[in-house]
């Protein structure tokens, strides 16, 4: 940010700061919003919100390529992935059921056991101090690049198979998926 001064140890200050609170709570507000809702399309609205919310974020921390991979994979292939399951899931078929089944008091259980540690851990360790060149991360052969182009260079040169594996899993994964919702579809019919 130009003109922002920058304190030790900050992430965000200024209206850049608050732009980041704002988008992290309406991220959370979409996130409780995708667990509460009771119709599944509205559920995976409140999914395709907070993925953008968070896309929000990773830009705002001038991460481009990051965002720009949360908006393309995740709220463009994965909301794909899942209208598709809410659109071969015969809404006539699901019988109605109450939503969390009285299990309320289970639940505030699991949030304290695992939201405890969590604190304990966010108010007692430090941060790491900032990088007192954040070039240093866009850099390709010892020249200054884009965030991007210096994310592809490490992920095709240096991780090239596991990305691969990936790829080839997740096609795998969809083909299973296309499969296994055909033969349940036939059976319905």
């Amino acid at each position: 940010m130009a003109g922002a001064e920058t304190v030790p140890g900050a992430l965000l200050t200024g209206s850049a700061g608050w732009a980041f609170v704002v988008f992290a709570v309406l991220a959370l507000g979409t996130a409780v919003a995708v667990v509460v809702a009771r119709n599944p399309i509205h559920s995976a609205l409140f999914l395709l919100s907070s993925f953008l919310l968070v896309a929000c974020i990773f830009i705002l921390q001038q991460a481009e390529f990051v965002g720009a991979v949360q908006i393309l994979v995740y709220a463009g292939g994965i909301m794909v992935l899942f209208l598709f399951v809410v659109m071969l899931v015969h809404q006539g078929t699901v019988r109605e059921t109450v939503a969390f089944q009285h299990q309320w008091d289970i639940a505030l259980l699991f949030l304290i056991v695992f939201l405890l540690p969590f604190l304990y851990v966010l108010w007692t360790e430090r941060f790491p101090e900032l990088a007192q060149n954040p070039d240093a991360f866009r850099t390709v052969r010892g020249r200054l690049a884009g965030n991007t182009e210096a994310v592809a260079w490490a992920l095709y040169r240096d991780y090239l198979l596991p990305f691969e594996v990936a790829s080839v899993f997740l096609l795998v994964a969809m083909i299973g998926a296309v499969v296994l919702g055909k033969r349940s579809a036939e059976r319905v019919d």
